[in-house]
């Protein structure tokens, strides 16, 4: 389909990371905030004080609520920002190519281990329960490299060519698919599963058993859920989409914002932050519109 990216898209050269609101204006960036009124002239004025880019790929984004940090999971590991530009390499080199954080300093991930760390080729669906410092294999390594991955409430989906349920990390049940997700989102319950394809969005609230269209939702190349009743989205264009209504309606945040290469929500009560990876930087909402550092 026109707009859908047949192979990776190339990655940042700079990143920022700023908040968003649900119903006023807000900035932050990472490990700083600033008086909600400046809105987005304030991002721009901002642009250089954008983090330092750790590593030229980067496969995820996300901030952990154990230290209110955003952690990077990229081509040459992960990383943490304790400071604004100075990113922290965190845990063994491992190229992660998929990566979610589940709950306080309890991250999944798989890929691709460097040379001399002690996990196997391919990794398979690892866990970290020490924010990224350390990691053991619960299952699948040497056999999965999960490019798609989502957990919540204990549920698991995964891609690795192959899609994959588990509700233990463990064992895995085999599902089809009418095409290849580029995307797997799970809702904070477990108990749906937003894929994004080729052919359009597609969800699934019986674990991947049977599947059905989101009509009316826009072309997503990226998915996450925020909520109960909150799905992000951003297209292959790089316009970010909003639903809070489990995807009926969509409502999108501002201008297209570049290529994405990875996204995160967060909610806390009406604050709402997206974390989006495009390919020029992360950025969030700031009064309702995503702008691109000058």
């Amino acid at each position: 389909m026109s707009g859908w990216p047949t192979r990776p898209l190339p990655y940042a050269a700079r990143r920022s990371v700023i908040a968003g609101t649900l119903g006023a204006a807000a900035l932050a960036l990472i490990g700083c905030t600033r008086d909600p009124s400046e809105g987005t002239a304030a991002l721009a004025a901002n642009a250089s004080a954008a983090p330092r880019l750790p590593s030229e790929h980067v496969h995820g984004v996300g901030r952990d609520t154990a230290d209110g940090l955003v952690y990077l999971a990229t081509h040459s590991g992960l990383y943490r920002y304790d400071r604004p530009n100075d990113p922290t390499s965190v845990g063994p080199v491992i190229d992660l190519m998929g990566f979610t954080i589940h709950g306080p300093g309890h991250f999944y991930a798989s890929g691709h281990p460097a040379a001399g760390v002690k996990l196997p080729e391919p990794a398979g669906l690892i866990e970290s329960r020490d924010a990224g410092q350390t990691w053991k294999v619960l299952s699948r390594g040497g056999q999965s490299d999960f490019h798609a991955l989502s957990a919540r409430n204990g549920v698991l989906a995964a891609f690795d060519g192959t899609l994959r349920i588990s509700q233990d990390g463990t064992t895995w049940l085999t599902a089809t698919i009418d095409a290849a997700p580029r995307d797997l989102a799970l809702s904070p319950d477990g108990a749906t599963l937003v894929a994004t394809t080729e052919k359009g969005p597609l969800v699934s609230t019986d674990l991947a058993r049977s599947w059905q269209p989101i009509t009316g939702a826009p072309m997503l190349l990226l998915a996450a859920w925020a909520n109960a009743t909150t799905v992000v989205g951003a297209t292959p264009t790089g316009q970010v989409t909003l639903s809070r209504d489990r995807g009926r309606s969509w409502t999108n945040v501002g201008t297209a914002v570049g290529q994405p290469q990875a996204l995160s929500a967060t909610a806390t009560g009406k604050e709402l932050e997206v974390l989006v990876v495009t390919d020029r930087a992360i950025l969030a909402s700031a009064g309702g519109a995503f702008t691109t550092p000058a």
